[in-house]
This record gives structure tokens, C-alpha cells and sequence, in this order.
């Protein structure tokens, strides 16, 4: 008889974390540990060594990307654990970091695309034994964060610069000041920008406006 799949669950709402510990022990999985923060999880996982750990992403103290970082963390000190992501957030930044080295072992899944606990245990026990689960709305979120930042790589140095300026609330005047070139250069400029980001013109949108998004995204 195989051995029950060793598990550590990190998740700050405290329903949720006896609640998942209490399913996965029912379908016979070994629940090693249930932490609250990402503190708690990475000493639990130093500890246990799990065969996988279910992470949310935004977890004590400031309640933003703590879970996520915590998984990055422990890929690279403990590369034997999987780690399943699971939450109601995309994190693309940190998430696209997380899967980047294409080895397996690794899933994001969202809560409230999580229909049947099967579904969700298949996933976990593919994550713990080296392959991987992926929500299609994250891939998705994903590849769009992707493109966006090919089509910032095609900018020049210059067009960065003018769009950082964009990005500080500056006029195209003072962008032109500010970098000692004409007002007419910096319309030119601009104009490329659109073009490259693919931001045509429109009546529903400020494409100004789209661009710096692009760049603080």
C-alpha cells in the first residue's frame, strides 16, 4: 500500500485551513502542518520536507504577495516539495517567476474555479508527484503579462524615457524640456509608443493613459 501524500497547507483565513485540512485528511492525505503566514510555512516545510504545499498568495503581515514570494523560496531551498498555489488572486509578477524554469512540481489554481474536491485533489497529487496544475485563467493573465512586456522590450531608450516622463504627469512641454529635445520630437516619440504598445486610436480609451498602465503593470 502506497503512503499517504505528506501535505502542508498555508492559508490565513482560518475556516479555510481547517476546512481543506479537514477534506484532505478524509481522502487520506497527511496533513503535516496548517500554517497562517509565510513564516510559519517555511518553517513547517523545513521541518516535515512534504511531498507538497498549498499556498495562498496573500497572507500576513501586509496581506499582498507574501504566500507567493514564500513558494518562490521554496522551490529553490527545497525543490523536492511541490507547491500548488491556491487562490482567489492572479499574481502575474511573481506567478510567471514561479513557473518560469518549466520543471514540474509546481500549480496555480483559483478558489472560486474549484468546483468538485476531486478536481482539486487530482491536481495536488499531480503537483506532489512532479507534474503540474494550471488554472486556464492564469495561463491566460499570464501570456497577456507576457506580450505586454515584449511590446515594452521594443521600445527604444529614448521611448522609454518619454514614457517614464508620461508616467510622472508631465506634458508633452515638459517632457521636452526635461530632455532637451523639441516638443515636436517628443509627439513623435509618443506616436511611436502607441504604435509598439498596440494602442490605437479610440473614442472609449485615453491612449495616454494606457501606456503608462502598460509600464506600471
Amino acid at each position: 500500500m502506497n503512503a499517504p501524500l505528506r501535505v502542508i497547507v498555508a492559508e490565513d483565513n482560518a475556516i479555510l485551513r481547517d476546512g481543506l485540512t479537514a477534506l484532505l485528511a478524509e481522502r487520506g492525505y497527511q496533513v503535516q502542518a496548517a500554517v497562517g503566514d509565510a513564516a510559519a510555512l517555511r518553517a513547517a516545510v523545513a521541518e516535515h520536507r512534504p511531498d507538497v504545499a498549498v499556498v495562498d498568495v496573500r497572507m500576513p503581515p501586509s496581506f499582498t504577495d507574501e504566500g507567493l514570494l514564500a513558494a518562490l523560496e521554496l522551490r529553490r531551498s527545497h525543490p523536492e516539495t511541490g507547491v500548488l498555489v491556491f487562490s482567489q488572486w492572479i499574481e502575474t509578477r511573481y506567478a510567471t517567476e514561479l513557473l518560469a524554469a518549466g520543471a514540474g512540481g509546481v500549480g496555480y489554481l483559483l478558489k472560486d474555479r474549484v468546483a468538485d474536491i476531486g478536481d482539486f485533489t487530482d491536481a495536488l497529487r499531480r503537483v506532489a508527484t512532479g507534474g503540474t496544475a494550471l488554472d486556464p485563467e492564469v495561463v491566460s493573465q499570464l501570456m497577456g503579462a507576457a506580450r505586454q512586456q515584449d511590446s515594452l522590450a521594443r521600445l527604444t531608450p529614448r521611448e522609454r524615457e518619454v514614457l517614464e516622463r508620461m508616467a510622472q504627469g508631465l506634458s508633452n512641454a515638459a517632457i521636452a524640456e526635461a530632455l532637451t529635445v523639441t516638443e515636436r520630437a517628443v509627439e513623435k516619440h509618443i506616436g511611436n509608443i502607441f504604435t509598439k504598445l498596440e494602442l490605437p486610436p479610440s473614442d472609449m480609451h485615453h491612449r495616454r493613459v494606457l501606456a503608462v498602465l502598460r509600464l506600471k503593470g
